[in-house]
């Protein structure tokens, strides 16, 4: 992260992270804000990331018998009424809808005409509104499990807001199932998170830690929530995904049962659990650099861009029928179960063409002009490479090997997350030095410090809740994996019972 070096973006990581971020996004094309306080514009760049990413989890749901289904948008404020601790964790973030129909009023301006019998709460989680569903369909043991998946919108009423991480609305998936036992479900919701986890280090090349939250953490309702938590380059942690067991208290409240196999009548056990386009803001601050965004290949909107040199009229004929030809031999390539996604900019804007796809992050820049074709060569840059690091590949070569030299930028990218990680990740057992590791050196200049801390917890939320006042700092997770643990809370002192992941977060 020097300074000293001109990058594409402005500021550096190192000099304003959260600007740098907002840059990144403008710079790269992903997004912008929308007129509607909150929202975004998700453009063609970004959405065909998310595409990706809908399109990796979607398979690894369904080959866990999960099926997809829809649910409505509007839920009748009653629903969410009958869960307590759903409805608080929830109430602040809700919009509703109180009228309908429109009509001019008095002045001529459209006013909200006709008052609803009952408010209608625009989904912020469907666990309610599914819940009615399921206790139509569940009558019996054998009606079990029931696993259902929707890819829908969602909307949080956001106070502040920044693309894909936070907005008032964003796309994810909400898993829903219902299981006769309590164990099952339980194995579900661990499942669910496995498969998080492995669309992270696998796909997304983000190294994550898996553990369950504190009560304070926990989603509204829910008995467990586990999560994976990924470290971004400024050190915060951010919540890559969640899965909840709810124990029988959705299954109460929206009243499903079921008869056992012993024909007696018990209430159904549920989980959930989702992941949201804050992914791609995931991408972005674990992978981007000070020239943008870097994509891994796996998830990556287009694998390879073809850059044509074009310097002589004479020369475009040759040079992108070569072009075209080569694209059309790419793009019968399958890499990770979905053909190369090629593009081809012959824009003669110069040096600036091929800066505009380092920024975008595309795996693979390559040039062609009429020297290359004259050897039958084409110019390789690699976005996990400096910019003017290119090497000359026969294009046979490069053909045979390009699905090795992407699988190459996604280990690369994963190893240099994971190392980052590591690097940041530190033990406390000392309360002056773990309060030393969250406190800016400077309040002059932003800078980048801290990361995640391992430390004992007495299991206590006063101190807990102490920590989060006086550091910005939170529990991330209680990791599945636990050191031996012999030492006293990093708060009060008081023997510890576990210990915890605590970091800054998103």
């Amino acid at each position: 992260m020097g300074n000293n070096v001109q990058s594409a973006i402005t500021p550096k990581r190192a000099e304003d992270y959260p600007n740098w971020y907002q840059q990144v996004i403008k710079a790269s094309d992903l997004a912008e804000r929308s007129p509607v306080r909150g929202c975004m514009v998700i453009k063609p760049w970004g959405y065909a990331l998310w595409e990706n990413i809908v399109r990796v989890l979607d398979d690894m749901f369904k080959a866990t018998g999960v099926k997809n289904a829809y649910f409505p948008l509007f839920i009748p404020l009653s629903f969410l009424e009958k869960e307590a601790a759903h409805v608080e964790g929830f109430a602040k973030e809700c919009a509703v809808v109180t009228h309908h129909r429109l009509e001019k009023g008095s002045d001529g301006a459209l006013v909200p005409a006709g008052a609803l019998t009952e408010p209608l709460v625009v989904r912020p989680t469907s666990e309610t509104i599914i819940g009615d569903s399921f206790s139509k369909w569940i009558s019996s043991y054998r009606d079990l499990p029931v696993l259902i998946n929707q890819w829908a919108n969602v909307v949080r009423w956001e106070m502040r807001t920044r693309l894909f991480l936070r907005t008032s609305e964003f796309l994810w998936q909400e898993g829903h199932t219902a299981h006769a036992t309590s164990e099952e479900a339980v194995e579900r919701t661990k499942q669910m998170l496995d498969v998080y986890a492995k669309m992270a280090e696998d796909y997304l090349a983000m190294p994550v830690i898996r553990g369950s939250k504190t009560a304070a953490e926990r989603f509204p309702g829910a008995v467990d929530t586990y999560c994976i938590e990924a470290m971004m380059q400024d050190c915060k942690a951010m919540q890559a995904g969640t899965s909840h067991f709810l124990g029988q208290n959705f299954a109460r409240a929206s009243e499903i049962r079921f008869q056992t196999a012993s024909e007696t009548e018990d209430y159904v056990w549920t989980t959930s659990w989702g992941s949201s386009t804050r992914l791609i803001g995931g991408v972005i601050m674990t992978h981007g650099d000070d020239d943008g965004i870097i994509l891994p290949p796996k998830i990556a909107s287009a694998h390879v861009v073809l850059l044509p040199i074009i310097r002589k009229s004479d020369d475009r004929e040759k040079v992108m029928a070569y072009t075209e030809n080569l694209a059309g031999q790419l793009r019968e390539i399958y890499y990770h179960h979905r053909k190369l996604v090629v593009e081809i900019d012959n824009r003669d804007i110069g040096g600036a063409r091929g800066w505009d796809w380092i920024k975008k992050g595309i795996p693979l820049r390559v040039e062609i002009g009429p020297r290359d074709i004259a050897r039958d060569s084409v110019y390789v840059g690699r976005r996990d490479k400096a910019h003017n690091e290119k090497i000359s590949l026969n294009r046979d070569q490069f053909v045979g090997e390009i699905s090795n030299i992407l699988d190459e930028i996604q280990n690369s990218l994963f190893m240099r997350a994971q190392k980052f990680s590591k690097e940041h990740t530190l033990s406390f057992d000392d309360r002056k030095a773990f309060y030393d590791f969250f406190t800016p050196k400077s309040s002059q200049k932003p800078e980048i410090h801290g990361g995640f801390a391992s430390s004992p917890w007495c299991g206590k939320e006063a101190c807990e809740l102490k920590i989060k006042d006086e550091l910005g700092v939170t529990i991330r997770c209680l990791p599945f994996e636990q050191e031996n643990n012999k030492d006293s809370c990093i708060c009060c002192g008081k023997p510890g019972i576990i210990r915890a992941v605590f970091a800054k977060a998103y």
